[in-house]
């Protein structure tokens, strides 16, 4: 079936100076992030829900993608729809030109807001008073397009939300420029699935994400020579998430660069007595060349080796 009744609330944003565009979401439906959102760089995003047709997300981004704007899309999309009435869909295209519909068959509380670069929606809300909140909420946060999209998705909780409850989120941010291919260019694509608190989950995978990314550029950093950019990045990733073990290791390495031999022993010891499997990982990958030879890694990793299989 192509239609599902996706209750929920969402919103769709384009950033006046990076261009990304963006969309999130939230709903007391399992896997939300597999039905309302859709984007592709450059191009444009959708989201549609209520009795939702999932054929307008890929048929909206076609019709963006041909240079149709986005209020022709959505009359068209909804010219070939029988049940029309019982849709809600928002189009955002790369210049920031948004067309939204909430049918007057949509469960209430069902609405929609629209502004310049922005559409907030929602349908089977506790009250009309979600959507407005979101927009406001979106206009005074601070950051990049994915934290305010979060901050509009917050918001909406902060004042009902969806009147079953909640069960899943996701977040999508694109680039504004067009990628050679349809499915590249994602620069967030965050989902969960089922969870308690589905928006405060959305915002943790974001911070991780952001961690991970910060990595992967000392990573590129550390490798090409570039030790103040390499010594950034850690620190961002560090500040971010650091819980996380792998994080932790690029400190180890991080120390073996700047001669902190005994510093990295240590933290190394710390992170494979959590977790031992890591002294293997961190073995093979050296083997592979992925991670550069340094004696104090392999020896540290030999020892752990050793220790872990005595054990």
């Amino acid at each position: 079936m192509r239609d599902q009744l996706v209750a929920t609330y969402s919103i769709v944003a384009r950033d006046a100076t990076t261009g990304e565009l963006g969309v999130a979401v939230q709903s007391c439906y399992l896997a939300v992030g597999a039905a309302v959102p859709w984007g592709e760089a450059g191009v444009g995003v959708v989201a549609t829900q209520a009795f939702s047709n999932l054929d307008f997300g890929p048929e909206g981004l076609t019709m963006m993608r041909e240079g149709i704007t986005p209020r022709d899309a959505l009359r068209r999309l909804l010219e070939g729809d029988q049940r029309g009435e019982t849709r809600q869909v928002a189009l955002l295209d790369s210049s920031g030109h948004v067309a939204t519909h909430t049918g007057a068959a949509c469960v209430a509380a069902a609405g929609h807001l629209s502004d310049d670069g922005v559409s907030v929606q929602a349908n089977m809300m506790t009250d009309d008073t979600v959507w407005p909140a979101m927009l406001n909420a979106y206009r005074r946060a601070r950051g990049d397009l994915a934290a305010r999209l979060v901050a509009a998705l917050e918001a909406a909780e902060a004042t009902g939300g969806d009147i079953r409850g909640r069960q899943s989120a996701a977040l999508l941010v694109v680039s504004g420029s067009r990628a050679q291919k349809p499915w590249q260019g994602r620069l967030y694509d965050l989902r969960v699935d089922d969870h308690p608190d589905p928006v405060a989950e959305i915002a943790r995978l974001l911070r991780l994400k952001r961690a991970q990314n910060a990595q992967r550029q000392f990573a590129e950093a550390a490798a090409a020579g570039r030790i103040e950019e390499a010594a950034a990045a850690l620190h961002q990733a560090l500040e971010l998430a650091p819980e996380v073990h792998e994080i932790q290791l690029s400190a180890a390495y991080a120390y073996v660069l700047h001669g902190r031999h005994d510093e990295a022993r240590a933290l190394l010891r710390r992170v494979f007595d959590s977790k031992p499997l890591l002294a293997e990982w961190m073995h093979r990958m050296i083997a592979a060349g992925i991670i550069p030879h340094n004696s104090v890694l392999v020896d540290t990793i030999v020892s752990m080796r050793i220790r872990s299989a005595a054990h």
